[in-house]
């Protein structure tokens, strides 16, 4: 039969996938150098000895807050039917807020500004992905994975910009920090224009989508969540394994080995990106990914000296942040109805804060009694099985 006559598969512009890619990265600083960085300094100069409660107390509090507000600011963009104003008003609130951190001394107001900030934020950053979702058709998902994973090295990459000594006074850290977020953030909603998808807008299986459809649903967030698991105990605990491999490790050398792995891993995500776009294996690399992931965390696990334990860590880090990184494109071909996009990918974003809540239990369990080496193992056991739950999805 003659194909000529067929209509091409509609595709998004190349210049709007660059601009938000670029606003998916003004989102990740947004957080990324407050919370890991930032936040701990002022905290560790207004509480003292009291810091680590505090601390403690503002991770549970933003967790549970950036969950509510992911989910909430998806849905009400849903039923807008609009993106460009709630990020735009979650970026200016949120950079206002920002602003107010460095002034805040007493430990109550410093939950509560922070719990603001994460409504602020998630307001932005709910319907930025949702928007995704309605613009980018799956024959480019991959690519937009790819591009994806810039969010996170640039993220850190601010970290360690606005810390520099001798850069960047003290006092103005911050509002370098909300400048750089209304800079990257602020091209995609002033010019970018993208084609226009109707036929993505118009996706809706029912409300009785078929059992395969369900699974892959599930399948896809029990698989991220596991994965995330295993990254937010590495992220947390890098420096203190590090030590424990090599007492006196250098600070500045696993943020130097962390920074490598992010950028890294941006060239290897595009590369597989555009490879899952050719050959249309949207799954396939995801369960290479978590099953590297695992083999990385057992060489983690039986690392004799600091070589191999950074070989391990190289071979996690790699394969965890281009998993996460293409998931994240991955998860709108899975989402059953295009009206409630924005709502769903909240959903999927519990993936992003739960972790937060399960890894210090699961920290405080293991290492005391057993070490990092049985942590790693139970990791391990993570990742695989988020390998086999991908392997198993249908098509």
């Amino acid at each position: 039969m003659p194909q000529d006559n067929l209509p091409a598969t509609p595709r998004q512009s190349t210049r709007f996938l660059y601009l938000y890619a670029l606003a998916a990265a003004g989102g990740s600083i947004a957080y990324i150098p407050l919370l890991t960085i930032l936040l701990p300094l002022h905290v560790a100069k207004t509480a003292g000895e009291a810091a680590l409660n505090l601390l403690s107390y503002i991770a549970f509090a933003g967790a549970i807050s950036a969950s509510i507000a992911n989910v909430g600011f998806g849905w009400l963009s849903d039923v807008s039917g609009m993106r460009r104003p709630w990020i735009a008003a979650g970026m200016l609130l949120s950079c206002a807020l920002l602003l107010t951190i460095p002034m805040i001394t007493q430990p109550a107001a410093l939950i509560a500004v922070i719990v603001c900030w994460q409504f602020a934020l998630n307001m932005m950053l709910a319907p930025l992905s949702a928007w995704a979702g309605d613009v980018v058709p799956d024959a480019q998902k991959g690519m937009l994975g790819g591009l994806m994973a810039l969010a996170p090295a640039l993220g850190a990459l601010s970290g360690a910009l606005v810390t520099m000594q001798g850069i960047i006074p003290d006092g103005q850290r911050l509002t370098w920090v909300a400048a750089l977020v209304v800079v990257l953030v602020g091209p995609v909603l002033l010019v970018g224009r993208p084609v226009a998808m109707p036929h993505l807008m118009q996706h809706d299986i029912g409300t009785s989508p078929p059992l395969e459809s369900k699974n892959a649903v599930r399948r896809m967030w029990v698989a991220r969540l596991l994965v995330q698991i295993a990254e937010a105990s590495l992220f947390a605990f890098l420096l203190m394994w590090f030590r424990s491999v090599e007492p006196g490790f250098a600070e500045n050398r696993a943020a130097t080995i962390f920074a490598c792995v992010l950028g890294a891993a941006v060239g290897f995500a595009l590369y597989i990106g555009r490879w899952t776009d050719r050959h249309s294996r949207p799954i396939y690399p995801l369960a290479i990914c978590s099953a590297i992931a695992a083999l990385g965390l057992l060489v983690m696990a039986v690392a004799p000296d600091l070589l191999i334990a950074i070989i391990g860590y190289v071979t996690f880090g790699l394969a965890s942040s281009i998993f996460l990184a293409l998931h994240s494109s991955q998860t709108l071909r899975v989402l059953p109805k295009a009206a409630r996009r924005g709502r769903d990918l909240g959903l999927f974003n519990l993936t992003n804060t739960v972790p937060s809540l399960i890894m210090p239990w699961l920290t405080l369990a293991l290492v005391p009694v057993y070490g990092f080496g049985a942590l790693f193992v139970l990791l391990a056991v993570l990742a695989a099985i988020a390998c086999w739950l991908l392997l198993k999805m249908p098509g």
